[in-house]
C-alpha cells in the first residue's frame, strides 16, 4: 500500500489490512510483498490481536497500533 524511502535511498514496503485471520486474505496481502525481490524490509500491518506478530519468509507482520507506538 505504501513505500518509505530514506535519505540514503533505502526502502521499506508496507501492506495494510484490517485483518488477515482468513487464510485467503493473508495470501492476498502477502502476494504483492512476495513479488518484490530486493533485500529491503517488508511489513504487513493489521489490527489483528490474535497472532499480532509473525514472519512470513522475511515479511514481518505487526499490529498497526503497536507499530504506530514504536520509537
Amino acid at each position: 500500500d505504501f513505500v518509505v524511502v530514506t535519505d540514503l535511498g533505502h526502502y521499506a514496503y508496507y501492506q495494510v489490512s484490517e485483518t488477515t485471520l482468513a487464510p485467503e486474505t493473508l495470501d492476498r496481502e502477502l502476494r504483492p510483498l512476495e513479488a518484490i525481490k530486493d533485500q529491503f524490509p517488508k511489513y504487513l500491518l493489521t489490527m489483528d490481536t490474535i497472532q499480532p506478530t509473525a514472519n512470513y519468509n522475511g515479511i514481518e507482520k505487526k499490529n498497526i497500533i503497536d507499530w504506530l507506538l514504536e520509537k
